[in-house]
């Protein structure tokens, strides 16, 4: 009974903990033409470094902060700055339901990154999630295509941030509190997304231009701060009780949440063949699954 009960708290926490990821991806959309996509996420992230680096000193001094395999950090907080910066764009210029969809190709992803750069074997069923996925995918991205252009791809790049945080969380796994890695990953991101910020003012680009921001847009930013923080915190709650291998299928409610945010906030409806697309990216995601490749926590798009 008591491991029954267990369970059922790990997947509320997850449950929580992917409603508040779709919450501040719903905050982000609520900026759309205030600020760039990539400034957002910097403004997200010092606000989060902050914020978790202060609780770390306190729980743990200034040893914290000490970074084995200072490279893999890096790579880490890269793989959070490209995933924050193609979502949080994508969602001010597409439907919230549809990126976030496109997003959940990331276990797929990561099988193949983790083949390519960590020597991990290929499966079979690796294969075939990966095709059937990416087939949804193409589905999915139809109607936008026709109407954004090549901009429709940034979920899927997005998709591929979060694959490279995941092998890095994978190489530097054990080298730290799971406090630590959120700081050292938060570091990290901070500085890489100062940097995209930069580069897309510059640009010439008129969408990444960026201006002084309104009280609003700070505000929300750190509302996103706190949102995202609590959120895998509550998703490292439900995976220390139950497993990842229980919680991974409860990603897919964000995909439900993300739906409804966009219908009563935005007024977005996906018409049938992208809701057809989503369905086969997480039938994809669930035949993993089921094939015992999902052993990670489960992410959610940031």
């Amino acid at each position: 009974m008591a491991d029954k009960r267990s369970e059922a708290a790990a997947l509320l926490f997850a449950l929580g903990g992917f409603a508040f990821l779709s919450t501040g991806d719903t905050l982000v959309k609520s900026m759309a033409g205030l600020w760039p996509g990539p400034a957002i996420a910097a403004l997200r992230y010092v606000f989060g470094t902050l914020g978790l680096g202060a609780i770390l000193l306190l729980r743990e001094g200034w040893a914290g902060f000490r970074m084995d395999r200072m490279g893999w950090h890096a790579a880490r907080g890269f793989g959070v700055a490209f995933s924050a910066t193609t979502f949080f764009t994508a969602v001010q210029i597409m439907p919230i339901a549809e990126a976030t969809a496109i997003s959940f190709t990331s276990p797929m992803v990561t099988a193949l990154l983790a083949a390519a750069l960590i020597g991990e074997p290929m499966r079979r069923e690796t294969w075939i999630a990966s095709i059937v996925a990416f087939a949804g995918v193409l589905i999915v991205l139809r109607p936008n295509f026709a109407v954004i252009g090549p901009a429709a791809m940034l979920p899927l790049l997005a998709a591929m941030g979060m694959s490279l945080l995941i092998i890095g969380n994978r190489a530097v796994l054990g080298r730290g509190s799971a406090l630590a890695m959120q700081v050292n990953v938060a570091i990290f991101a901070t500085l890489f997304l100062l940097l995209f910020t930069a580069i897309g003012h510059f640009s010439g680009i008129a969408i990444l231009h960026v201006g002084p921001p309104a009280w609003s847009v700070i505000g929300k930013s750190a509302m996103i701060a706190v949102t995202g923080s609590s959120a895998h915190a509550l998703i490292y709650m439900a995976t220390s009780r139950a497993g990842a291998a229980t919680v991974a299928p409860m990603t897919y409610f964000q995909l439900i949440m993300a739906g409804f945010y966009g219908w009563l906030l935005f007024h977005e409806t996906p018409d049938a063949t992208a809701l057809l697309g989503a369905a086969i990216i997480i039938g994809a995601g669930l035949y993993l699954w089921h094939a015992g490749r999902i052993t990670d926590e489960p992410q959610g798009t940031e």
